[in-house]
């Protein structure tokens, strides 16, 4: 099972072109997948029934995984297996009818345009590494883009003369994105006074580089992003993705049109977008209960 998982996936990494980061999700999944049946003596991929996959499945929301965790566990299981009918190592798929949970729509996390502007006045600009900081929390609240858009940026992507950058989004689809006055402003901070310093090699394309001179990760801005929020006093948990769903929502809030969020997002279908305008409609019912009188 070993084996046929490493070739999976090779296969979606080399034939698929799928990132790394999908590519960590799926070996994820299916590794505790060949772990349940190995715990069950189930060794052959032909032995493998429809009924041990709803008994692993059925383990997982035993153990409180959420239905979207779950759904997500049955593409990659599902996958896999369609990949073993290709490869001739199975003859028939066990769950090719396997059903998925009801996805739990849950509304976006989000923090006041209060919490953004105390966030954002957290670096200290007096240095190198705050300059950095305060471009790249800027630059994000300023565009919504995702934390690993973020950190594959290059200096090239960024145009600031005409206030814009681009970044290749899910699928390797490629979209402008304008800047606002102040994100301009820390860049041009950062860019003149920060990155030379930090940077150790020359040729380094990263917009946004660690103290080591290399590429940030994901990871570290996680660290600094955490680091800012326990500073401000922002409670809660705040990820890189509360930015994005903040700047969505603000954008709304402030009579942006559905379609214009959706193309700087990134989103392929409009219906992602539309989970914004249900805070907005939220807010309002909350401001309508609080004030009306008849309420």
């Amino acid at each position: 099972m070993e084996d046929l998982l490493q070739n999976f996936i090779y296969y979606l990494s080399v034939e698929k072109g799928l990132a790394q980061n999908t590519l960590d999700s799926y070996r994820r999944d299916l590794k505790k997948f060949t772990q349940y049946l190995k715990r069950h003596h189930i060794t052959d991929a032909k032995a493998i029934s429809r009924k041990n996959i709803s008994n692993y499945l059925l383990e997982q929301k035993e153990l409180g995984h959420s239905s979207s965790t779950i759904s997500r566990n049955i593409a990659s299981i599902r996958s896999f297996f369609q990949f073993l009918l290709i490869e001739q190592k199975i003859k028939d798929n066990p769950c090719s009818d396997l059903d998925s949970p009801k996805a739990e729509k849950k509304l976006p996390h989000i923090i006041s345009a209060k919490d953004i502007d105390l966030l954002l006045e957290q670096p200290q600009i007096g240095d190198i590494i705050g300059r950095r900081d305060k471009a790249m929390l800027e630059l994000l609240y300023a565009t919504g883009v995702r934390v690993t858009e973020l950190v594959s940026l290059n200096v090239e992507d960024i145009n600031l003369k005409m206030g814009f950058l681009r970044c290749n989004g899910k699928g390797g689809k490629e979209r402008m994105v304008p800047l606002g006055s102040l994100a301009i402003k820390s860049l041009q901070d950062y860019l003149r006074s920060s990155r030379p310093g930090i940077l150790k090699k020359s040729d380094n394309k990263a917009l946004f580089v660690n103290q080591h001179g290399k590429r940030l990760t994901r990871q570290g801005f996680w660290k600094i992003l955490k680091k800012y929020c326990q500073r401000a006093g922002i409670s809660g948990d705040i990820t890189p993705h509360t930015l994005r769903h903040s700047f969505a929502t603000h954008l709304l809030e402030n009579g942006a049109d559905l379609r214009s969020v959706q193309e700087m997002l990134g989103h392929a279908d409009i219906s992602t977008t539309q989970i914004y305008t249900q805070i907005n409609r939220r807010k309002i019912q909350e401001i309508y209960n609080q004030t009306h009188p008849r309420a």
